[in-house]
């Protein structure tokens, strides 16, 4: 059993068709570094065609989607989200992320859809609702990909909740939980 409170992200399910950045880029950085002398297979011939035709278009992708969102992101959202220092923790979550794509247990995923940045857009009502409107042309595709990909998979969506969706809608978390502890085996 898994339960995903507004984390049903590419960490937790890999969309082919959609990818991501982070989890394409580490296994991009393994392919690239086979590439060196002495480090990679006798015959590169393969690992150079499926760099070819999958990896570097698929992260291609990645990047033109990432382009889009950052420019959706409003300035004042984009200074708050500036890069930090990774904790370690969340460096070896990342170093060891892998593409889930089966996924056999029953899930109950919540998603805020849209979410509500609340004072953190600032007063651009254009650039809010262009952020909003990729905040959740994203988390619904997220969503959706959810479940299409894992059929066991109920997944609920709560719009304009709190990325903490547990403290904005503790009612509503509390009560899908109830429902999908209750329906389980």
């Amino acid at each position: 059993m898994t339960l995903c409170l507004d984390a049903g992200y590419s960490y937790a399910y890999y969309d082919r068709a959609r990818g991501d950045l982070a989890i394409d880029l580490i296994e991009l950085q393994g392919k690239l570094e086979q590439l060196q002398l002495g480090k990679g297979p006798r015959d590169p011939k393969p690992l150079i065609q499926e760099l070819l035709e999958t990896a570097l278009p698929g992260f291609e992708r990645d990047l033109r989607e990432k382009q889009k969102e950052l420019q959706a992101t409003p300035a004042a959202l984009l200074a708050v989200q500036a890069p930090a220092p990774i904790p370690a923790a969340s460096q070896a979550i990342m170093a060891g992320v892998r593409k889930y794509s089966n996924i056999p247990v029953s899930i109950l995923a919540i998603y805020a859809v849209p979410h509500d940045l609340g004072p953190l857009i600032g007063g651009d009502r254009t650039a809010q609702a262009a952020f909003e409107a990729h905040d959740e042309a994203t988390t619904q595709a997220q969503a959706k990909a959810f479940e299409s990909g894992v059929p066991s998979a109920r997944v609920v969506r709560l719009p304009h909740a709190d990325h903490y969706v547990f403290l904005s809608n503790e009612a509503d978390v509390l009560r899908e939980m109830r429902s999908f502890l209750r329906s389980l085996p």
